[in-house]
C-alpha cells in the first residue's frame, strides 16, 4: 500500500517573523563583510587589511531587530515596534554625543586602575568610545522604524499609501517651516549644520524648479545645470565688471536665465521623452564647454573669484569695511563674529525659497498650471482643447530656469568664487532626482527628498567612506520603498462639482 504523507504542523507566526528577519541579516551579512567588516589603512610598508567584525556583528543585529519590527508592523502589531525603534533612537542619539562623557569616566577611571595595577597601558582606555558608524544607524533605523509604526497606529495601514501620507502634508509643511525658521536659535546650531541648511536650502530651490517643468509639464529635462550655471555666471559678471549690489543683480541673474529656458524651449517644441531628454542633456553640456573655453569673457577654467557678498540694508558682514561704510556689528554694536554673515545667508535663501515655493502654488491654481498639467497628461488631448502647447512649453521652461538662476545667483554670491567644475551634469542628475524621489509634481516631496539626499550624506561627511554608501542606501531604500516617489500622490488643482440631479 502506497505510504500517506505525514501532515506537517503549521509554522507559527513567531517562528514565521524571526525566520524573515533572520534571513535578511544573513544577506545583510553577505553584502556587508567587503564593505563593513574590512577596510584598508596606511602602514610604514604600505596597505594593510584590518577588520571590524565586532562593529558589523552590532549592524546585523540592528538590521535583524529592524526588520522584525516591519514585520510587526505589516502583521498589525506596530505598538511593540514603536517602542522598540524610539529606544533604538534614543541610544543612537546619545551615543553621537557621548565622546566627551566617555573621555571623562576613562579619565576618572584610570587612577583607580593604576592603583591596583602598574601598567598603565591596560588602563588607557577602559571604556572605548563608541562607533559613529553604529551611533549613525541606530538613531536613523531607529526613526524609520518607529515612524512607519505610529503610521501605521494612526490609521495610514503597513504600506503607508500615498493618500494616507498626503493627509499629514498640510501640518507636515508648516512644521518644517517653523523648524527652518528657528534652527540657527537652537542650542546645538553651529557653523557646519548652518553651512548644511543653506546648501539643502539651495538644492530645495533648484528641486522646485526643476519640478515645474518636471513635475508639472512633464518634459524630461537632463540639462538643467545649464541654468544654474547660466544665473550664476550672470551675477558674478554683471556685479564684478559693474560693480552692482546683490539686490539689483538677483532679479538680472534670473532673467538670464529665463531666456536661455526659451532658447532652449523653442528648438525642441516638437520632441518629447527620450529625444528631449538627450536634447537637453547637451544643452548643459554646451553651457559648460562655453565656459570652460570662453576665457575672454567668463576666465575659462581659472573662474571668477572675488563675487561681492549680499549686504544688510547696505552694511556689510565685514571686520573692516571701507573707509566711511560702517558695517553691521559696528552700526548695531556687537562683537565681530563670522557667524553673522553665516545666519544672514541662511534667512536670504529661506526667504527666496519660501517665496519661490510660494509662486509655485500660485501658479498651478492659474489657468497656466493647468495647461502644464494637460500638456503632461495628453498632449493631443491639450491641443483639442485649444491650449497653445508651444506658450505652453516656453513657459514652463522659462519660469523653471528663472528659478535655477536665482539658485546659481545665491550659490555664487556664497561661495565668493565660480568655476565651470561646479556645473557638471551630476547636478542636473542630483536636482533630478530630488524631483522624482519626492513625487513629481508634489512641493512637499522635494523638501524630504532634499533633506534625505543632501542633507544626509552631509551629516554622514564623517563617517569618510560610508558617505556615499549611505547616499546610495537612501536612493535604494526610497525607490524600493515607494517607486512613484514619496508623495507621489496629488490632488487635482481644480475639481468639477457633484451634478445635483433635478427634483422629479
Amino acid at each position: 500500500m502506497p505510504a500517506t504523507a505525514r501532515p506537517t504542523a503549521p509554522e507559527s507566526p513567531t517562528s514565521g517573523m524571526l525566520k524573515e528577519a533572520g534571513l535578511t541579516a544573513a544577506i545583510a551579512a553577505v553584502l556587508a563583510l567587503p564593505l563593513v567588516g574590512l577596510y584598508t589603512v596606511i602602514r610604514g610598508t604600505g596597505l594593510a587589511l584590518e577588520t571590524r567584525f565586532f562593529e558589523m556583528f552590532l549592524a546585523l543585529v540592528l538590521i535583524f531587530l529592524g526588520r522584525l519590527a516591519l514585520v510587526l508592523n505589516r502583521r498589525n502589531m506596530p505598538r511593540p515596534a514603536l517602542i522598540g525603534g524610539g529606544v533604538v533612537a534614543v541610544i543612537g542619539a546619545v551615543l553621537i554625543n557621548s565622546g566627551d562623557v566617555v573621555a571623562d569616566l576613562n579619565a576618572f577611571l584610570r587612577p583607580l586602575c593604576l592603583a591596583v595595577g602598574p601598567k598603565a597601558a591596560v588602563c588607557g582606555s577602559l571604556v572605548p568610545k563608541p562607533s559613529l558608524f553604529l551611533s549613525v544607524v541606530c538613531l536613523a533605523g531607529g526613526l524609520i522604524v518607529a515612524l512607519r509604526a505610529a503610521l501605521v497606529i494612526w490609521g495610514a495601514g503597513p504600506a503607508i499609501g500615498g493618500a494616507a501620507v498626503q493627509r499629514v502634508t498640510p501640518w507636515l509643511g508648516a512644521v518644517l517651516i517653523a523648524l527652518a525658521v528657528v534652527l540657527p536659535l537652537l542650542p546645538f546650531a553651529d557653523r557646519r549644520l548652518l553651512d548644511i541648511g543653506i546648501l539643502v536650502l539651495t538644492y530645495i530651490m533648484l528641486g522646485w524648479g526643476l519640478n515645474i517643468v518636471v513635475g508639472l509639464a512633464g518634459l524630461l529635462d537632463l540639462g538643467y545645470v545649464a541654468f544654474y550655471a547660466v544665473g550664476a555666471y550672470s551675477f558674478a559678471l554683471i556685479a564684478v565688471n559693474f560693480d552692482l549690489s546683490f539686490w539689483v543683480c538677483l532679479p538680472l541673474a534670473g532673467i538670464f536665465a529665463a531666456f536661455s529656458g526659451l532658447l532652449l524651449g523653442y528648438p525642441v517644441l516638437r520632441l518629447r521623452g527620450d529625444y528631449l531628454a538627450i536634447v537637453t542633456l547637451g544643452f548643459g553640456e554646451m553651457v559648460r564647454i562655453i565656459l570652460l573655453n570662453w576665457y575672454d569673457f567668463t576666465n575659462g577654467p581659472d573662474g571668477i573669484s572675488g563675487i561681492p557678498r549680499p549686504t544688510f540694508f547696505g552694511l556689510p558682514f565685514a571686520r573692516r569695511p571701507p573707509e566711511g561704510i560702517e558695517s553691521f556689528h559696528e552700526f548695531f554694536g556687537m562683537t565681530y563674529t563670522p557667524i553673522h554673515r553665516i545666519l544672514f545667508l541662511y534667512y536670504v535663501i529661506l526667504v527666496l525659497a519660501l517665496l519661490i515655493n510660494g509662486f509655485a502654488l500660485r501658479i498651478r491654481r492659474l489657468p497656466l498650471g493647468r495647461a502644464w498639467e494637460a500638456l503632461r497628461e495628453d498632449e493631443i488631448a491639450c491641443r483639442s482643447l485649444g491650449i497653445n502647447p508651444t506658450n505652453t512649453k516656453l513657459s514652463a521652461f522659462a519660469i523653471g530656469a528663472m528659478f535655477g538662476g536665482f539658485g546659481g545667483a545665491f550659490f555664487a554670491t556664497r561661495q565668493g568664487f565660480i568655476s565651470p567644475e561646479s556645473f557638471t551634469f551630476i547636478e542636473s542628475a542630483i536636482i533630478l532626482s530630488i524631483v522624482v524621489l519626492g513625487g513629481m509634481g508634489s512641493q512637499i516631496g522635494v523638501v524630504i527628498a532634499a533633506i534625505l539626499l543632501i542633507g544626509v550624506p552631509e551629516g554622514f561627511r564623517g563617517l569618510q567612506e560610508y558617505r556615499m554608501l549611505a547616499f546610495g542606501a537612501a536612493m535604494v531604500l526610497i525607490m524600493a520603498w515607494r517607486p512613484r516617489g514619496l508623495l507621489a500622490h496629488r490632488e487635482p488643482t481644480i475639481r468639477l462639482a457633484d451634478r445635483v440631479e433635478a427634483p422629479p
